[in-house]
């Protein structure tokens, strides 16, 4: 059974940098994508970022390129998103997904596993 757990969440004020990390289990990691999304106060769910199986391609909304960064490790089973600037906006319960893909995937219907989410609050 495959499980993702998040973590790295926490209340922080605007400009400030938090990195998630998501933590996967139950198969092997290394084959398949991963991405990340949100879901804000009031707000539908929301395409974050994706980074392909070897970690050699990735992809941003435009609401966080430039300032979150999708990475993977491996040998760890991890996944990270680096975010800095942080603004009020990106105020949003952070979930990490993955499906049975190995490159890159936008639609949130194209994951099959989710994790439980952790909360990310920016104050201005």
């Amino acid at each position: 059974q495959v499980q993702l757990v998040e973590s790295g969440g926490g209340l922080v004020q605007a400009g400030d940098s938090l990195r998630l990390s998501c933590a996967a289990s139950g198969r092997r990691f290394s084959i398949y994508s991963m991405g990340w999304f949100r879901r804000g106060p009031g707000k539908e769910r929301e395409f974050v970022a994706t980074i392909n199986w070897s970690g050699a391609t990735t992809s941003y909304a435009d609401s966080v390129k430039g300032r979150f960064t999708i990475s993977r490790d491996n040998a760890k089973n991890t996944v990270y998103l680096q975010m800095n600037s942080l603004k009020p906006e990106d105020t949003a319960v952070y979930y990490c997904a993955t499906g049975t893909r190995m490159y890159i995937v936008y639609g949130a219907s194209d994951y099959t596993y989710w994790g439980q989410g952790t909360q990310v609050t920016v104050s201005s």
